[in-house]
């Protein structure tokens, strides 16, 4: 009972202070009940302090709860892209370097191109013995013949790969899509710039066979006409 006549004496107090003019406030006197001495000002004053007081504790809960939700942004930033297509486009390249390393005759290599020509496009080879010459010229057509199926194993090849690529290219997508964080949408275009580079791997390999046939196939027909100058200067000698 004599908490409640402190708050209504107290809360008096305010009011009263509150009613008198600007020009006029006064310091509210002290009220006294039960013994008990009562300062509204005072009061008032420790209210304020409280009120203030809370205010900060709101601030500061506001701002714990700003750097847990950056850290949970952060976590999702740093989370590692569940999918990786590594494996299979790895697989695609080993395929088609196998495929090349199948070249018959005259391998991808600078050397043996070098040697080969050397033994049947040119020089002795269109000068020998008649033998020789032959010999030289079927080998020739089995340069050719060789390079056209390797070419065609190539290409077939690049077109297996294709099916692989656009389920690659599915899964990347999807997963992009879905990414929770920056790592992972990065390290998802970082996958699909590999299938890229994989893509223009095997066409780059598709070009080599087929100029590689093609320029075989050009180099038999020099060879021919050279080796066909070179028998009719002996079949007129012969004469």
């Amino acid at each position: 009972m004599k908490k409640n006549l402190y708050r209504y004496a107290a809360l008096a107090g305010l009011i009263a202070a509150a009613m008198l003019p600007a020009g006029s406030m006064i310091a509210p006197a002290a009220a006294q009940i039960g013994g008990i001495v009562h300062d509204p000002r005072n009061y008032a004053q420790n209210i304020l302090t409280a009120a203030r007081t809370l205010e900060q504790i709101n601030n500061q809960i506001k701002q714990l709860q700003n750097q847990a939700t950056s850290l949970v942004n952060e976590a999702r930033n740093l989370q590692s892209l569940p999918t990786s297509t590594l494996q299979e486009l790895q697989g695609q390249v080993d395929r088609t370097r196998g495929l090349l390393a199948e070249a018959q005759r005259i391998a991808f290599d600078v050397g043996d191109t070098q040697k080969a020509f050397d033994a049947r496009y040119k020089g002795a080879a269109l000068s020998g013995p008649q033998a020789a010459l032959v010999a030289n010229a079927e080998a020739r057509w089995n340069d050719s013949v060789g390079a056209f199926q390797d070419a065609m194993k190539v290409q077939a090849g690049v077109v297996t790969n294709m099916g692989a690529a656009r389920q690659s290219i599915s899964t990347l997508v999807t997963a992009s899509q879905s990414a929770t964080g920056a790592l992972q949408a990065a390290q998802a275009g970082n996958q699909l710039l590999a299938l890229q580079s994989q893509q223009l791997g095997d066409l780059a390999a598709a070009i080599a066979a087929q100029g590689r046939a093609e320029m075989l196939d050009a180099a038999r027909a020099a060879a021919a006409e050279a080796e066909g100058r070179e028998r009719f200067r002996r079949f007129r000698k012969g004469n």
